[in-house]
């Protein structure tokens, strides 16, 4: 017997089938992200880290007065951060690099015999970054310009453009000026009657706080480099969209 109804599942009967959804296309990965100068120098902490041995020397010298006392707690206090960042599993390299500051200063104020001459590396080595910031200004590759593109990839055409080039100068100046001053004035007081007594903290004094000035003006560099990278990309744009308006 013929039946004119419909039968189960003809509802749909006739109308178009609907396309199978198309898959969602993966997801890129982003790009790693190039380590920057902070990073390679172990971050915040690192840098933190790397004066712990330092003010250990001089709190232990003012109150001990004992070189040999002082020259072990510095020590140990370097070893001691170099095992605390590797058990957190941070960067380990700084802070063996400062050990290995920490144990050539050791053995200078050990054949000097006198706890100034933990400072005599510091105070040269001021001397000749100092020197190398000026000598890169003056042949026009300023040192914070050429290693912050260097360390992030970034290639050295930023040198053709005045302003930020300009802009790198000034940061490269600053750290002249930080280097030079330190130089200048722990130098004096190494060969002055205050070294025993002041020598320690002038250098701490000096340290941290003038760098956090330069960096100031290095991250203002950094950011003006950046702003002349994107203008040029934006500048574009707007070019482009008056000409297909017209």
């Amino acid at each position: 017997m013929l039946s004119f109804g419909r039968e189960p599942g003809d509802d749909h009967a006739g109308e178009p089938a609907e396309a199978p959804e198309a898959p969602e296309a993966p997801e890129e990965a982003p790009e790693p992200r190039a380590p920057t100068l902070l990073d390679q120098m172990g971050g915040v902490s690192g840098i933190v880290a790397s004066g712990v041995p330092v003010v250990v020397f001089v709190v232990a010298q003012a109150v001990a007065g004992n070189l040999v006392a002082s020259i072990v707690a510095a020590v140990v206090s370097a070893v001691a951060v170099a095992v605390w960042r590797l058990v957190r599993g941070e960067a380990v390299q700084p802070a063996l690099s400062g050990l290995l500051g920490v144990a050539v200063c050791a053995f200078v104020a050990w054949r000097t015999g006198e706890a100034k001459g933990f400072f005599l590396l510091g105070i040269w080595t001021s001397l000749v970054y100092g020197g190398v910031f000026l000598l890169s200004v003056l042949v026009r590759r300023p040192l914070v310009g050429v290693l912050w593109h260097l360390v992030n990839g970034e290639g050295q055409t930023w040198r053709r453009d005045p302003r930020v080039l300009r802009a790198f100068d000034l940061a490269s100046l600053a750290w002249v000026v930080v280097f030079g001053a330190r130089f200048v004035v722990q130098r004096w007081l190494y060969d002055s009657v205050y070294a025993d007594t002041w020598l320690g903290w002038v250098r701490l004094a000096m340290g941290v706080p003038l760098a956090l000035l330069a960096a100031a003006v290095t991250v203002w560099a950094i950011r003006r480099s950046r702003a002349a990278s994107e203008a040029p990309a934006s500048t574009g744009r707007r070019r482009s969209t008056r000409s297909s308006r017209a």
